[in-house]
């Protein structure tokens, strides 16, 4: 069984950064980072698609994907956070490759992490 691990969420102020990780034990193609805030749907904030990171609109530009060379870990540095940027953010993987339109919709995946909570205050 696949397993994903999130880590690197906590309490900050707005401006802030965060650096949040996720590590998965498998082999997979795509690795995405979602979040979700409380009365909300799962959002994509963006995914290393084989070597090419995607990013949603809402964070292009204050957010960055990078993943570690040769290993199942990727990275997401959130710069200037801002109280809207409060949510769970959870990892997501797809174990091989599929359409480029599946990474933006949470059933497009195969194995979520748990989640690392990121809140953000102003």
């Amino acid at each position: 069984q696949v397993r994903v691990e999130e880590s690197g969420g906590g309490s900050v102020q707005a401006g802030d950064s965060l650096r949040l990780s996720c590590i998965t034990s498998g082999t997979v193609y795509t690795m995405a980072w979602f979040r979700q805030a409380p009365g909300n749907e799962r959002e994509f904030v963006g995914a290393f698609v084989g070597a090419d990171p995607r990013y949603s609109d809402s964070v292009k530009g204050r957010f960055t994907i990078s993943k570690a060379l040769g290993q199942n870990t990727i990275y997401l540095q959130m710069n200037n956070l801002q109280p809207e940027d409060t949510a769970i953010y959870y990892c997501a993987v797809q174990f091989t490759r599929k359409w480029l339109s599946s990474i933006y919709g949470a059933l497009g995946y195969d194995a979520w992490g748990q989640g690392t909570q990121a809140t953000v205050s102003s």
